[in-house]
């Protein structure tokens, strides 16, 4: 993490500015593995089994589908929407199939114990609920509020939506940290309306300003 966003995060924690922590799900607390499974295996192979062709032909057709709708559009995000569009019934059994797939980064729960002590922990995703619920099974309970952007206001994690969401909870964008892992919709956007807002970068791309794991955020936050 920068200098300038240490100090400057140490400085709100320390004066008790901060009252809400915000978290992505998908890439923050959950590993991709159960999103691969479902987008990119069960969807394609129900697609195979509709159509009656190959898997791997269904997995280039799927592909180019998600491709043409582009991860800017909401559709892309929303699992009801490609089943729709794509013919496959409903996804609540594709959903619960893809659940062993479903891991969390190995400092989560400690984490999110720790913080849920002293700070109201929320969820800011952009990710259904219909996957949410089944993202978040283990870690629930820590979290007083579940705000999804897609299914709860019809939008992607734009800076309306983060406005919207402090509105609701009746806090000041300043006094909510929000930490995700896409660089536009967790950082960018947040900060925009005046979120502080940390960027994980998990992958070790070194991007400025971003922290490495949730620990990281924990020691500032309860320093």
């Amino acid at each position: 993490m920068s200098q300038i966003n240490r100090n400057f995060l140490e400085k709100e924690v320390l004066q008790g500015c901060i009252k809400v922590v915000s978290f992505d799900a998908e890439g923050t607390l959950v590993k991709p593995g159960f999103s691969q499974a479902v987008w990119h295996e069960a969807i394609p192979a129900l697609y195979a089994q509709k159509k009656g062709i190959e898997l791997a032909q269904a997995k280039e057709i799927v592909a180019m589908e998600y491709d043409r709708i582009g991860d800017q559009r909401l559709e892309w995000y929303d699992i009801n929407f490609w089943f729709r569009y794509l013919h496959l019934g409903a996804p609540e059994p594709v959903i619960q199939s893809c659940q062993d797939k479903l891991f969390y980064y190995p400092e989560v729960t400690e984490v999110l114990s720790s913080l849920a002590n002293q700070y109201k922990l929320i969820i800011a995703s952009g990710t259904p609920l219909e996957l949410l619920r089944c993202l978040l099974r283990d870690v629930r309970r820590y979290f007083a509020q579940i705000f999804s952007s897609v299914s709860h206001y019809k939008q992607l994690k734009t800076p309306a939506f983060y406005l919207q969401m402090c509105q609701t909870m009746n806090v000041e964008p300043s006094q909510v940290v929000h930490v995700g892992d896409n660089w536009q919709f967790d950082f960018l956007n947040p900060k925009q309306v005046g979120i502080n807002a940390f960027h994980i970068d998990r992958a070790g791309n070194d991007y400025q300003e971003s922290i490495s794991n949730l620990t990281e955020l924990k020691s500032y936050l309860l320093a």
